[in-house]
């Protein structure tokens, strides 16, 4: 069991990579460039708004992994595809075979790659209408990049999508001649994903494994569902891992307008305390309130499920949520920890407890060596 635990977490190590990894595209409010793991992320939250499967969002978490090895490579440039896709294989084999499930992740990269399936089908179309809104619906569209997705709408790889999705196609239309989504639910769902964006500029207390930065919530939210994916088998029988996912996709959108809140900070008095759950139960209205209306109430109801964790998906999510940035500190130095002074007693009391409940094999595993690290 050890020897299982271990290589998924090497395997997700190795993914926080991908939070290096630069794309063409820039946030929305044209701060910096996006990376691939934020990609992801709201790549999945897009299969998770247009009514994708738990299997195309899992496709979604995994896609652009192999980017850590062959970089991304934005459709307006040239490059040789046979060649790219025999490196990306190549990568596909390395990164998603150290995982013990690496079998079955390599065969959900391949089916994306294929585009074969009807889950598969769904993944690209997100994988490519995220970057056209991200231009579309940018604060101030660059001019270089709306010229790229006119140019990708009429003769690229997303001018198949007039055909397969005409109304997502009409509105980039619209949006290309200076008109904004409409009022009606396709508008409202793409109006909550331009609001999502913003998690990317929300910053947390730990760093990236290499230490080079700050993790943003965004792509620690991307990170985290693949670690659901990752770590299925240390769930529960009664878990369902797809709604782990979903939950873990969602859990820190309030950050947005609450920011994040250390879990040590203030001696852990912070975080969790009345005064946060107020700003955070308020935040959670407004941002899911601009999704239509049903829409939005389920999305609520799955953000307060894992904030009560009382039902074992949310139970297993939040032992996720915890034992993410515990690794991380441990294999970034540490520097999450320092900032706050934390104690091995503070450990157990804020993180221990929590990883226990959903995932007591990992934290066996994991609890020796984050004594040592802190004695």
């Amino acid at each position: 069991m050890s020897d299982h635990i271990a290589r998924s977490v090497e395997f997700l190590c190795e993914a926080d990579r991908l939070k290096s990894v630069d794309r063409a595209n820039v946030l929305m409010d044209l701060s910096r460039p996006e990376n691939s793991a934020e990609h992801s992320w709201h790549a999945a939250l897009y299969a998770m708004v247009f009514g994708g499967s738990d299997r195309a969002i899992a496709m979604l978490l995994l896609h652009d992994l192999v980017e850590i090895d062959v970089g991304d490579h934005p459709i307006h440039l040239d490059h040789d595809p046979v060649e790219l896709a025999r490196a990306e294989a190549a990568a596909a084999q390395r990164i998603l075979g150290m995982s013990p499930h690496g079998d079955d992740l390599i065969a959900l990269w391949a089916e994306f790659e294929d585009a074969t399936s009807e889950d598969a089908l769904l993944a690209k179309r997100m994988d490519h209408c995220q970057p056209l809104f991200q231009v579309l619906q940018a604060r101030t569209p660059l001019a270089a990049h709306l010229a790229i997705v006119q140019d990708n709408i009429g003769t690229g790889r997303a001018a198949r999508l007039s055909r397969e999705w005409p109304e997502i196609m009409q509105v980039a239309g619209e949006m290309m001649a200076g008109r904004g989504p409409g009022a009606d639910d396709l508008g409202d769902r793409l109006r909550f994903l331009a609001e999502a964006d913003r998690l990317k500029s929300v910053y947390r207390a730990n760093t990236l494994i290499d230490g080079s930065r700050r993790e943003n919530s965004a792509e620690h939210s991307w990170h985290l569902a693949l670690y659901a994916l990752a770590l299925r088998d240390m769930a529960g029988a009664n878990v369902d891992v797809g709604r782990v996912m979903r939950m873990l996709l969602l859990h820190d959108l309030v950050e947005i307008d609450v920011g994040d809140v250390p879990l040590h900070s203030a001696a852990g008095q912070a975080h969790g305390s009345a005064q946060i759950q107020v700003a955070e139960a308020e935040a959670a209205r407004r941002i899911f309130g601009l999704l239509p209306k049903l829409q939005g109430a389920e999305f609520l109801a799955l953000w307060q499920e894992f904030e009560a964790a009382s039902s074992p998906d949310a139970i297993f999510a939040k032992s996720l949520d915890r034992c993410q940035p515990a690794i991380q500190n441990l294999r970034s130095g540490g520097a999450g920890w320092r900032e706050f002074n934390v104690s091995l007693a503070d450990i157990d009391a804020r993180v221990g407890r929590k990883v226990a409940l959903g995932l007591p094999d990992v934290w066996d595993w994991l609890r020796p060596q984050v004594a040592a690290f802190l004695s």
